[in-house]
């Protein structure tokens, strides 16, 4: 018996260090990068196809396809938008990478210019966070749960809702 728990103990012995070097290789996996591709950027081959002054939005849409977005102020541009980004674990994703191509058109529907911008073209907008305060006291939690506490009483002569009492004039509904 002795013999089988010794075996037993150097099975144990050498399978330690591979059990932790699956454990270590798991756990490096999991740390592996995310890599996403979003949006469509048509190829250069296409956009030459386009000509300024030339084209209307028809023609675009059947070279291109639909655009990713269309400008806020009317649908004077349109936008195809491409973006790879990469993600570790629970991290916020980093940029690698971003295209957008942007195509005005003028009143008639023809292009009138065509422009490619990079992520460096783009500009960081930071975001205010200011609250505007409104007129009155701030009441606590606690104050909200004890406010009311003696508010409906019957000694005093009050209306208590759902009481034997009539409501106070206009205050029914028809």
């Amino acid at each position: 018996m002795a013999g089988q728990s010794r075996s037993s103990m150097t099975g144990a012995r050498r399978r330690t260090p591979a059990l932790v070097a699956v454990a270590l290789a798991a756990g490096l996996g999991a740390c592996q990068a995310t890599i996403d591709v979003r949006g469509f950027v048509p190829d250069e081959e296409n956009l030459a196809r386009i000509k300024v002054g030339e084209q209307k939005k028809e023609d675009v849409r059947e070279l291109l396809g639909t655009p990713s977005t269309i400008g806020i102020f009317g649908d004077e541009t349109w936008l195809y938008i491409s973006r790879r980004t990469e993600t570790y674990a629970f991290f916020e994703p980093r940029v690698l990478e971003q295209k957008v191509v942007a195509i005005a058109f003028d009143e008639a529907g023809s292009v009138s210019n065509i422009q490619r911008l990079e992520l460096a073209d783009g500009k960081v907008v930071q975001h205010v966070a200011r609250i505007t305060p409104s007129p009155g006291k701030e009441l606590s939690f606690l104050e909200q749960l004890l406010g009311n506490v003696g508010k409906f009483n019957r000694s005093a002569g009050g209306y208590v809702p759902g009481g034997s009492q009539s409501p106070p004039p206009g205050t029914m509904r028809r």
